[in-house]
């Protein structure tokens, strides 16, 4: 059976179910044992431990289906292991740690559900996601096949102190602030003749995900928000591209981030003054930072002559159903339990990340915590300003492509930008040469 019939099929067998709210009314098995779900959550220990409660509060709720909870198996990434699991025929019922980027390559192993055909699906869509976001998530065919979970914006977390004692009162705004922040930061502490602080550092591995966290969120901000693509058709902008590169070229080229590897936390060292990070790190620091780590959120850095709106990537995570369960009605109410006022509430609080909720700010349910938690207050505030990725084939393997010039043209400065954009740009055709046969 093909993947439209079997849709419809799903779609006719739904006009049977009837849907309520409070307590989930489930089925259980013919002989009276209770529906088994499996739940992959990621391994971030604050997500595995939420992912512990909820579904503690779940089975407490729910006997007659009971979520078993199993962190994602290793590997390199987590959009690998999906995908091989799907190959295989080991999928989950349930996951919360799916990126759109990988979403089309499931569409296409016929790996995920579509959950628009679920009757409540637009109401549950309307009363939690901005249209404008939700339509973001629509792939080709119509559908949507991820329920939106959580944003986290990219942003330049920084140590005060260090700004400070270097005369600077205020985070740079622009590529040339930050270059002159960092000839005073980064600097040679112990006399030895060698640099030994850094105002920044990223990872330089030329695998397509660690350039989300740099070249994509930066390309992002200097366009204004716009991404790679527009409608499906690729849209590098050539001049926005090479900033970005020149700007992490001048980094690398005059030492300012360094071509290795720390052991341990470079930034709670103090051996590094800024990272580009998610709120994800917030919770992290406040369990690991010494009393003394004064440290803030800013919008990333911008071109010189940039104005207006500060816009990053948002590096979304939802939450998918795989197409291998045996109970999509149950694994429906799950996903719609993982998304509840209380969930999310849960999701700040345990893991310090931002649910995609319309009003998150101004929600009574969530006022004290922001209350509580100021440090999230820039985060919440940057989501209405974020971008995703691509809902294209192998968007993993165009942003390789990039990655290989990333690291010619800006780590080790043996491309020019402009070079390093126009083999890109023509990598990326190849790509989309070989996935369109």
């Amino acid at each position: 059976m093909n993947k439209t019939a079997r849709l419809i099929l799903f779609a006719l067998a739904w006009v049977l179910v009837v849907t309520g709210c409070g307590r989930t009314e489930t089925a259980s098995d013919a002989d009276g044992a209770p529906v088994r779900l499996t739940y992959w959550s990621s391994q971030n220990p604050q997500e595995r431990e939420l992912a512990m409660r909820l579904v503690d509060e779940w089975n407490a709720l729910n006997p007659g289906v009971q979520v078993t909870v199993q962190p994602l198996p290793a590997g390199q990434s987590s959009e690998e292991v999906l995908l091989a699991a799907i190959v295989a025929g080991t999928t989950p019922d349930v996951c919360s740690n799916i990126w759109p980027g990988i979403v089309t390559d499931f569409i296409r192993a016929d790996g995920v559900l579509a959950l628009d055909v679920f009757p409540d699906f637009d109401s549950l869509m309307q009363s939690r996601v901005p249209d404008y976001l939700l339509e973001r998530f629509r792939v080709d065919d119509g559908h949507v096949y991820q329920l939106p979970w959580k944003s986290n914006p990219i942003m330049m977390q920084y140590n005060v102190l260090i700004f400070r004692e270097a005369g600077f009162e205020e985070p740079p705004r622009t590529y040339g602030e930050f270059l002159a922040a960092a000839e005073k930061i980064s600097v040679d502490l112990d006399g030895d003749g060698q640099l030994d602080r850094w105002i920044g550092y990223r990872n330089i591995h030329p695998i397509w995900h660690e350039r989300l966290f740099d070249y994509y969120s930066f390309y992002i901000a200097a366009s204004g928000g716009k991404t790679l693509y527009e409608q499906n058709e690729l849209r590098i902008d050539t001049t926005v591209s090479n900033q970005v590169l020149e700007f992490f070229g001048s980094l690398y080229g005059q030492g300012f981030f360094p071509k290795t590897k720390f052991q341990g936390n470079a930034f709670v060292s103090k051996q590094i003054a800024t990272e580009f990070v998610g709120p994800w790190n917030i919770a992290w620091l406040e369990e690991n930072a010494p009393a003394d780590l004064e440290y803030a959120y800013a919008p990333l850095p911008v071109p010189d002559d940039y104005q207006g709106t500060s816009y990053t990537y948002g590096d979304y995570k939802n939450i998918a159903i795989f197409s291998s369960t045996e109970h999509p009605n149950d694994a429906w109410q799950f996903a719609k339990f993982l998304v509840s006022e209380s969930a999310d509430l849960q999701l700040l609080e345990l893991a310090t990340q931002i649910p995609i909720r319309k009003g998150l700010l101004t929600s009574p349910q969530f006022s004290s915590f922001f209350s509580d938690h100021p440090k999230l207050v820039p985060f919440a505030e940057q989501v209405l300003n974020t971008r995703g990725v691509e809902g294209v084939r192998s968007f993993p393997e165009i942003l390789d492509a990039i990655a290989q010039q990333f690291e010619a043209a800006a780590v080790y400065g043996i491309r020019s930008p402009g070079e390093a954009t126009r083999l890109a740009i023509q990598r990326i055709g190849v790509i989309e040469a070989w996935n369109s046969e």
